[in-house]
């Protein structure tokens, strides 16, 4: 019976793949060319790996300077920039006009204090003569009273006195701590409104705190670090600045965020930093780096792993032939990428030519020297 067509297509592909198999790479042996390909062996190397985050520096402690008084500033007594000291005098606020409404305030007093004495006096007066009925007891009702309205006046006058004191206080704007002062804001002869003119920010310098974002399933981890409370000495934290200059100090744990962002699943974490010399300035910009691994780990060139589907893979030697085995790759480290499963110390692998094998390939070195097969005994 002859075949028909479809039978003749099957037969015609079927000898192709033969003739492709069966050609080219044979030898005496196997009827398979190795591939040239270079190898390497898993071995062990202390390293020291930092999980990296973008990082803002933050002053602990920052004010914006507001006026408590209205007026015209009469007075800079700072240069922009420049640090300044708890209590030291920055601005002034007509304090002349409220040293006066002080002094004037302190002169109501003592007159208020002075008829006070007189109509105590008086009505101790009248109150003997009473007893003797001297007087008409009206008389006596009417002294009774102007010493009651004196010693509201009294009152009244001495709460206008303290208000003129921290009026007078508020006149001039001292440092509420140690730090660096900004740009100033108004100049001389700008009329003051009390609460909402601004005058200038003040932060302070050292320590420092650097703020940075981690993701959820990495608050374990940090809260174990918070609960160890982790010194300076350790150096555990630390910071890269713009000029990718490591910045010579530790920092220390100082607290986490109380909630996580629902919408991004991260929290805020923060750090604090010595900063005498002042090179950290608030707002700027640094990576965080955090000590994850600090020891011996097995190591392999990265160029070796192949990536699948999200998943990581190299081909493992066992004698003359290959197998494709999948691992579990930790941080790269420079040219190498640390394994945390899948091989051991010792294993060799194909680094060089993965492109060309699959799994149960033949392989050789480059130096065209088949690898030898175990010995079966």
């Amino acid at each position: 019976m002859r075949p028909n067509k479809k039978t003749k297509y099957i037969l015609i592909f079927s000898s192709v793949i033969v003739f492709i198999s069966s050609c080219g790479n044979s030898d005496p042996e196997g009827g398979i060319d190795p591939i040239s390909v270079n190898i390497d062996n898993v071995r062990k190397e202390k390293i020291t790996f930092y999980n990296s985050y973008p990082g803002t520096i933050v002053a602990l402690n920052q004010v914006e300077l507001r006026g408590e008084v209205s007026g015209y500033l009469t007075g800079i007594y700072v240069k922009d920039g420049q640090q300044v000291y708890a209590g030291q005098k920055l601005y002034e606020i007509e304090q002349d006009r409220y040293q006066a409404n002080l002094d004037q305030a302190k002169a109501k007093v003592q007159i208020a204090r002075d008829n006070l004495e007189k109509t105590q006096q008086d009505a101790d007066r009248y109150t003997k003569l009473s007893e003797e009925d001297a007087i008409a007891k009206q008389r006596l009702d009417y002294a009774l009273t102007d010493l009651q309205i004196a010693k509201s006046q009294l009152i009244s006058a001495q709460a206008e006195l303290e208000i003129a004191k921290v009026d007078y206080k508020n006149s001039v704007i001292t440092a509420p701590f140690t730090g660096t002062i900004g740009i100033s804001q108004v100049k001389l002869g700008a009329l003051i409104t009390p609460g909402q003119t601004l005058l200038n920010i003040i932060s302070s310098n050292s320590p420092i705190g650097v703020d940075f974002i981690i993701n959820e399933n990495e608050l374990r981890r940090y809260e174990q670090l918070l609960s160890k409370k982790i010194s300076a000495n350790d150096s555990l934290f630390r910071i890269v600045l713009p000029d990718n200059s490591t910045y010579p100090y530790n920092g220390t744990l100082s607290f986490i965020d109380r909630a996580v962002d629902p919408q991004t699943g991260t929290i805020r974490v923060r750090l604090i930093f010595p900063n005498e010399s002042i090179t950290l300035k608030p707002g700027m910009n640094c990576t965080v780096n955090v000590l994850n691994e600090n020891g011996e780990k097995s190591v392999i060139p990265y160029k070796a792993v192949m990536e699948q589907m999200s998943e990581y893979f190299v081909f493992q030697v066992h004698g003359n032939k290959v197998n494709q085995i999948k691992i579990e790759q930790g941080p790269r480290i420079g040219k190498y990428v640390v394994i945390n499963e899948g091989l051991k110390q010792g294993d060799t692998i194909v680094v060089d030519g993965i492109q060309k094998l699959h799994n149960g390939a033949l392989i050789e070195t480059e130096s065209k020297k088949p690898i030898q097969k175990k010995s079966s005994s």
